[in-house]
């Protein structure tokens, strides 16, 4: 879908987004491929189980390498199920060899996959930090917005984890849910939404974990797609700048988070991923491998009117509100 058509309105212009400059690369999410076990309604992604896209084992070499280069302190995986790539393990093992903390941004249901049998185990082996998405803790909400079935899987991968000491104080294993909103609104309070959800996983199921996250949803592939049809596109993307809190900018992940996609390409973020917007727009298109000899601390990062999805309200990032 073309760039202007998701970041551009005739009926609602508005000021640009503020300049923003790159801080120090702390995070460096990595996505391993787009092909997922499910097709959610809200995915920014577009990932399904028909996506073929995976990263090839020689741009997948040259991770370790960038994590040692540039003393990254975090990988994080995602995809797509970033599990589903078959060198998925050797990478969490390479990376925690060097000391780099590990997220996998996981759905739950794919620890119940043909295939995926002792993964679990192995993520609890590794220390590996596990965030998924549960984006409710009743179960017609989530299966509507993820299929039929998915909350009941979802709920097993949980119990699944739980056994191993994830979500547990003082295990060291972390497990933190996401929530993201099932419609065009922002997400309410984390901290009292997280609340809710440790007394109704807890009562209902016997089920813990160590924190929520609270994302919102970008107008943008899939989503964008499913507003548009039903009209609300603009009013939503009207929602997120009136939104606009300037507090937040200080916060934003991309100051010091880098995404790479399946191709090996760098972008400030994995929403500017799927938007094809390069990290610094307006430079010729980085790669990985740049990365082994440049640093791009106080480089410009790409940014347009998506981007009040971050700084709207409490603001939005892969590790929660901001504020």
């Amino acid at each position: 879908m073309p760039v202007a058509d998701l970041n551009s309105s005739t009926t609602h212009p508005s000021p640009p987004f503020p300049a923003l400059r790159r801080g120090r690369l702390d995070t460096l999410q990595v996505n391993l491929g787009y092909r997922c076990n499910q097709s959610c309604s809200h995915c920014h992604v577009n990932a399904g189980p028909s996506r073929t896209e995976m990263m090839a084992a020689e741009t997948l070499a040259l991770v370790p390498a960038v994590l040692r280069a540039r003393d990254i302190a975090c990988l994080d995986l995602t995809g797509g199920a970033p599990e589903l790539h078959p060198d998925f393990r050797d990478l969490v093992r390479q990376a925690r060899a060097l000391g780099v903390a590990v997220i996998d941004r996981c759905n739950l249901t794919i620890l119940s996959e043909p295939g995926q049998e002792g993964l679990a185990a192995f993520l609890a082996q590794q220390r590996v930090k596990v965030v998924a998405s549960l984006p409710c803790y009743l179960a017609a909400n989530v299966d509507r917005q993820r299929g039929e079935g998915v909350f009941e899987r979802s709920l097993s991968g949980l119990r699944q984890l739980n056994a191993l000491g994830y979500g547990e104080e003082d295990s060291g294993l972390e497990l933190d849910l996401v929530y993201n909103p099932q419609g065009p609104q922002l997400p309410p309070p984390q901290a009292a939404l997280e609340a809710d959800y440790r007394r109704e996983l807890a009562e209902r199921f016997g089920l813990r974990f160590s924190r929520l996250f609270t994302i919102t949803n970008m107008p943008i592939q899939r989503f964008a797609a499913v507003l548009r049809q039903q009209g609300q596109l603009e009013s939503y993307r009207s929602l997120l700048r009136q939104h606009h809190n300037p507090a937040n900018l200080a916060q934003v992940m991309c100051r010091t988070t880098l995404s790479v996609d399946w191709r090996g390409y760098l972008y400030d973020c994995d929403f500017n991923q799927m938007l094809d917007l390069p990290a610094g727009r307006g430079r010729p298109r980085a790669h990985l491998r740049q990365l082994l000899e440049q640093a791009l601390e106080g480089e410009p990062i790409a940014v347009a009117d998506h981007c009040y999805g971050c700084t709207a309200g409490s603001g939005s990032s892969c590790g929660g509100a901001l504020s």
